[in-house]
C-alpha cells in the first residue's frame, strides 16, 4: 500500500468521528419539516380541492428559511429558562425548537384546509418558523463542534441526513397518508422529530467560545457607556446586549480586510452551477425525454451522485484543506456544465443524459461540501449562529437572484450557447478565489480560518 493511499484512507476515518455522525442525525431533523410545509402539504391541499392560486400562496410559508438571519442574534445570545442552564446554549435551543416542531406539526396535521385554509396556512408558517430557528441552532452547533478538517465531512453528513429527512416527510408521509389519513401521517412525522431530540441528549454541548475581537468589542461598549452616565442601569444593559447580539457580529466581519471580496465570492462560487440547474428540466423536455426517464435519472440517480459527491468533497477538505478543495471542486463544477453542451449536440440519448447528470451532481455535491466548509470557517466562534445564518442566507439569495435570469437567457440563445455561457459564469467566482488566495494567503495548518479576508 502506497503512502498516498494510506493518507487518503486515514483521511476517510473522519466519517467515523462521533461528532460528524451526530450532525448527520441533526441533518435528518433539519430536513424533516421542509416537505411538510411545501411538497407534501401542497398535495394535501390539491386533494381536498383547494384552488391553484391559494396553493401557490402557501409557498409564502417558506419565508422564515430566507429571513432566519433576522432573529439569529436571539439564538446566539438569549438564554432559555431552565433549558440553557441544564443543557447549554446550543442544545437548549435545539430541544426547544424540536419540541415546538412536534407540537406544531401535529396541529398542522389536525387542521382542516378545506374548511379553514387560513388556519392551515398559519400553522404551516409556524412549522417553518420553528424549523428555520432549529436550523440556526443546528448550524451553530455543527460549526462549534467540529474543527476545520472535519467541516467538509460535517457538511456531507448533514446533506445526507437532510435528504433522508426530506424523503421521510415526502414519500414517507404520502405512504402513511395512503394507508391512514393526513392527521396520522403528520403525527408520525412529529414522532420522527425524536431522532433530533435523542441526538441532542446523547451529545455534549460545544465549548463556549470567546475571541480577541469579541473582547475588544465589549471593551469599546464599556468605554462608551462609561462616558454616558445617562445610559446606566437597565438602559445600559440593553445597549450592551444589542451591541453584542446584533452589532458586534456584523462589525467584526466588516472589520476584516477583503470582506467585500469574500461576500462577492460567496455570491458567485455556485453561480454557473445554479444557472445551469434552473433550466435543466425544460432542457430535458425539449430534447424529448419522458417524465419517467427524467425522474429516474435526475431524481434517483442524481440524488445518489450528489450524496457521493458530498462525501468525496468532505474527504477532500479533510485531506487537502478548504482552499485546495474549493479550487478542485470549482473547476469540476465548471467542467461538468460542458457535458450539457455535449448532450445538447447529441439530442435524445439516455446513456449520455445519465452520464451528464452523474458528473454534474457529483461535482455539485463536492462543491457544496467544500463551500459549506468555507462558510463555516468564516464564522467567529463568538457569533457563530448570527454570522453563519447571514452568510448562508446571502449564498441562497445569490443563487436564487442570479439564476432567475436563466429562463430569459435560454429564450435568447440556443442550448449549446446557453450552457457554454453557464460554464463561463463560473469564472468570476474562481477569479475572486484566486485574488483572495493571493491577497490573503491561507493561514498556517491547524488554524481556523482559510482565505477569510482577515489577513
Amino acid at each position: 500500500m502506497t503512502d498516498t493511499l494510506r493518507a487518503w484512507l486515514a483521511a476517510s476515518t473522519v466519517y467515523r468521528d462521533p461528532r460528524v455522525i451526530a450532525v448527520g442525525f441533526l441533518g435528518f431533523a433539519s430536513g424533516l419539516p421542509l416537505a411538510l410545509t411545501f411538497g407534501t402539504l401542497t398535495l394535501w391541499l390539491a386533494e381536498v380541492g383547494i384552488d391553484k392560486t391559494t396553493i401557490g400562496l402557501f409557498a409564502l410559508a417558506g419565508a422564515p428559511y430566507t429571513l432566519k438571519f433576522l432573529w439569529a442574534p436571539l439564538v446566539d445570545r438569549v438564554p432559555l429558562p431552565w433549558l440553557t442552564r441544564r443543557f447549554g446554549r446550543r442544545r437548549g435551543w435545539m430541544l426547544a425548537t424540536q419540541g415546538a416542531l412536534m407540537v406544531t406539526i401535529v396541529l398542522l396535521g389536525q387542521s382542516d384546509p378545506a374548511a379553514a385554509p387560513v388556519v392551515t396556512a398559519l400553522l404551516a408558517l409556524a412549522v417553518a418558523f420553528c424549523s428555520a430557528t432549529q436550523d440556526i441552532a443546528i448550524d451553530a452547533y455543527r460549526v462549534e463542534s467540529l474543527d476545520e478538517r472535519r467541516y467538509g465531512a460535517g457538511a456531507a453528513t448533514v446533506v445526507l441526513g437532510y435528504r433522508l429527512g426530506m424523503l421521510a416527510s415526502g414519500a414517507g408521509a404520502l405512504y402513511a397518508a395512503s394507508f391512514s389519513d393526513w392527521g396520522t401521517a403528520y403525527t408520525i412525522m412529529a414522532a420522527l422529530m425524536g431522532v433530533g431530540v435523542i441526538t441532542v441528549l446523547l451529545n455534549p454541548e460545544p465549548t463556549v467560545a470567546d475571541s480577541p475581537e469579541a473582547r475588544a468589542q465589549a471593551a469599546r461598549v464599556a468605554r462608551f457607556l462609561a462616558r454616558r452616565p445617562d445610559l446606566r442601569g437597565g438602559v445600559g444593559r440593553a445597549v450592551a446586549w444589542l451591541h453584542s447580539a446584533v452589532v458586534a457580529p456584523f462589525a467584526e466581519f466588516l472589520a476584516r480586510p477583503g470582506w467585500l471580496a469574500v461576500l462577492g465570492f460567496i455570491l458567485l462560487y455556485k453561480f454557473g452551477d445554479a444557472l445551469a440547474g434552473v433550466m435543466g428540466n425544460p432542457f430535458y423536455v425539449e430534447l424529448g425525454f419522458s417524465k419517467i426517464e427524467i425522474a429516474n435519472v435526475t431524481k434517483a440517480f442524481g440524488l445518489a451522485a450528489t450524496l457521493v459527491g458530498g462525501f468525496v468533497g468532505g474527504l477532500l477538505v479533510s485531506r487537502l484543506g478548504i482552499l485546495k478543495s474549493l479550487w478542485i471542486c470549482g473547476l469540476l463544477q465548471m467542467a461538468s456544465n460542458l457535458m450539457f453542451v455535449v448532450l445538447a449536440q447529441a439530442g435524445h440519448d439516455l446513456a449520455l443524459l445519465t452520464l451528464t447528470i452523474g458528473l454534474e451532481n457529483l461535482a455539485g455535491g463536492m462543491g457544496t461540501a467544500a463551500f459549506v466548509a468555507y462558510l463555516s470557517s468564516l464564522c467567529n466562534l463568538a457569533y457563530t449562529a448570527t454570522q453563519y445564518a447571514l452568510l448562508s442566507s446571502l449564498a441562497a439569495f445569490g443563487r436564487t437572484l442570479l439564476s432567475s435570469s436563466g429562463g430569459w437567457l435560454a429564450d435568447q440563445l440556443d442550448w449549446v450557447t446557453f450552457f457554454l455561457l453557464t460554464t463561463a459564469a463560473a469564472l468570476p467566482g474562481l477569479a475572486l478565489l484566486w485574488w483572495l488566495a493571493r491577497r490573503y494567503p491561507a493561514r498556517r495548518a491547524g488554524e481556523r480560518v482559510v482565505v477569510d479576508g482577515a489577513g
